[in-house]
């Protein structure tokens, strides 16, 4: 298994801090899928900016639907977060 450097939630500061913040306001922590980003905040932001763009934009499916389907994509890519 990979191993990738990350930063904790209580060792981060600046920009970090505050995108970190913001995760655990959305989803009550900072899932794994973020903390391998934590190295470079500028690029957790633009990933974050997409996934809520995809997530919670106009659609002709809903929020529930869109969700079951990136479970079922991570699920097939052996994706799990």
């Amino acid at each position: 298994m990979a191993w990738v450097k990350t930063i904790k939630p209580e060792e981060a500061g600046g920009d970090l801090k505050k995108e970190y913040d913001a995760a655990v306001g959305r989803a009550g922590k900072v899932f794994n899928i973020l903390r391998v980003q934590s190295l470079n905040p500028r690029t957790l932001r633009a990933s974050m900016e997409l996934y809520l763009a995809t997530m919670q934009a106009p659609s002709g499916l809903s929020r529930r639907e869109r969700e079951l389907l990136a479970t079922v994509v991570s699920w097939a890519n052996h994706c799990f977060y």
